[in-house]
């Protein structure tokens, strides 16, 4: 690879020999990654093709360093506009841009063979100009490799099925890469992804795991003082994202636009309806209830893909009421990142800040810290939670800790305690895409619910059914022909300058002025009487 110009603020005095470059330094701006707020002035130096990094040149010169990467490991995206180069290695992703209008010449002859060397003779560049990616492209979260301790806890009978009827497929010879190097700087959420890199849910059924750990929101309904409420409300926060640990190989089908899920479960007293409201951009909108609590959201996600990486940004917001006190609390999601998402050794993990607030009393907030693992060192930080409940004031009143995919302690209650861990894997839950138990029942469609759902739910779609069952090219072929009829609704709605319009939610404004989908309140009205099968419905497949 010959020299690149690139607008980056290193120095070094040996740049005039292309073939063997001296050390180069100076001063970059990083992006911040925790908690990912702004950008700050950070002394690099590249010596040998490792890029190393520290707070200033005083702490490098004693060894003290904040990181290093391999730049021939990694592929470099450069965003001239934007004076910003990117370099993603799949454990390790570095943002950075220059401070000054200085230019120089910077040579990484290590990365000659990599390819980086694809990614840098391109003049414009996917990674760097693209704020969103495929919602087809969103592979399914990856997973530690720590395994469940099979002993850890006991399996709750609930009736449901405990296995699915096919083992999932071998999807290792799925050109994952041709198919994403193929379409840089296209649109990938036009992209058709291989049936075998999907698992039999959806995306609306994603959102509907979320609720696995609702015991936790009806414990805080019961919960009188304000600030332990907020403890339980921030550990169903958490929660939400232990349903990532295994589940690192496959990616949950995207719903078409009109398609609906809905979940009763008696056993938790709580029933769930959800919709995909918009196409492009794709969002899903979903609302619960129970006697003890509402549960809504409406996500969007905004990807980038950075060569060997792919974050996931959620920018929707979840809310949570309690009937008994009256609260209403709102929380942001953290950002996903997919590491090495081009391989079958692909990981993932969580990192960023959730800020809880209770809209309806400011007696305290909480602040959660998805900490993100360290480059150095030893895995101990990996998926950790820190948190604090605050009083007005600022003060800390509560602290917990742990892990997403272990578990949360609280020693500042009364009574200290392990406030939530996640529930055993079933037996094999590895031949079956990682599904927990309550994932694993998601999909089940028994004779008796059947006649009661509308023809849009997603338990009734053709290509998700067949993949379950182990039919991969069948899946294939109806998952064309689901999406082909996707595009046909929208070119007949178009042609008579109409635009589709959600049978169960409808847009509107929350206090802070934010676009947001609300449940209409029709869904189980319509359900009761007279029953979808006695209304107009939409045929989406």
């Amino acid at each position: 690879m010959g020299d690149f110009p690139v607008d980056v603020n290193f120095t070094g005095e040996n740049m005039q020999d292309a073939h063997t470059p001296g050390i180069c330094d100076g001063y970059l701006m990083k992006r911040r990654k925790w908690p990912l707020k702004g950008w700050h002035k950070r002394y690099f130096v590249l010596d040998k093709g490792i890029l190393r990094y520290s707070k200033n040149q005083h702490d490098f010169s004693k060894g003290k360093m904040h990181g290093a990467l391999d730049v021939s490991l990694a592929v470099m995206s450069v965003n001239k506009k934007a004076r910003r180069i990117d370099l993603d290695a799949g454990d390790i992703l570095y943002h950075m841009k220059s401070g000054s209008g200085r230019s120089l010449s910077f040579h990484a002859p290590s990365v000659a063979d990599s390819v980086a060397e694809y990614f840098d003779a391109c003049d414009e560049l996917m990674c760097a100009s693209s704020s969103e990616m495929s919602d087809e492209s969103g592979l399914s979260d990856g997973s530690s490799n720590s395994e469940p301790d099979e002993a850890h806890g006991y399996i709750k009978n609930t009736g449901r099925r405990t296995t699915l009827p096919a083992v999932c497929p071998d999807n290792s010879h799925v050109g994952l890469m041709t198919i994403l190097y193929n379409n840089i700087g296209k649109d990938l959420s036009r992209v058709s992804m291989p049936a075998a890199l999907n698992e039999p849910v959806c995306l609306l059924q994603r959102l509907c795991e979320e609720l696995e750990y609702s015991d936790l929101l009806d414990t805080a309904n019961h919960t009188d003082d304000p600030y332990q409420r907020m403890v339980y409300i921030a550990a169903f926060a958490i929660s939400g994202y232990a349903t990532a640990q295994y589940r690192n190989r496959y990616k949950p089908f995207n719903p078409v636009l009109g398609e609906t899920f809905e979940c009763i479960r008696e056993d938790r007293g709580v029933r769930y309806i959800s919709e995909q409201v918009s196409h492009h951009p794709p969002i899903s909108a979903c609302h619960a209830e129970s006697n003890n609590f509402n549960f809504w959201q409406d996500q969007r996600w905004k990807n980038k893909f950075w060569g060997k990486s792919l974050e996931i940004m959620p920018t929707g917001m979840v809310n949570v009421t309690l009937k008994k006190y009256g609260d209403h609390y709102e929380w942001n999601k953290v950002v996903t990142c997919i590491h090495n998402v081009l391989s079958q050794q692909r990981y993932l993990e969580h990192y960023g800040e959730v800020i809880i607030r209770n809209l309806k009393s400011s007696v305290c907030t909480c602040k959660i810290t998805f900490v993100k693992s360290r480059y150095w060192g030893s895995d101990g930080s990996k998926n950790e939670v820190q948190g604090q409940v605050l009083d007005e004031t600022g003060n800390v009143v509560h602290r917990f800790g742990g892990f997403w995919h272990e578990g949360i302690f609280c020693d500042t209650l009364p009574n200290p305690q392990c406030i939530w861990k996640p529930n055993p894997q079933p037996k094999n839950y590895m031949l079956y895409y990682g599904f927990s138990s309550f994932a694993m029942e998601m999909n089940e469609l028994t004779p008796d619910l059947k006649p009661l759902l509308p023809p849009t739910d997603t338990r009734l779609r053709p290509d998700q059914r067949l993949l379950e069952e182990g039919k991969i090219e069948e899946t294939d072929k109806k998952k064309d022909e689901v999406e082909e009829k996707q595009r046909e609704r929208r070119k007949i709605l178009a042609k008579r300058g109409e635009e589709h319009i959600p049978r169960f939610f409808r847009k509107t404004l929350d206090a802070a002025g934010r676009e947001v989908w609300i449940y209409n309140g029709t869904y189980w009205k319509i359900r009761d009487n007279p029953g979808f099968a006695n209304v107009k419905n939409l045929e989406l497949w």
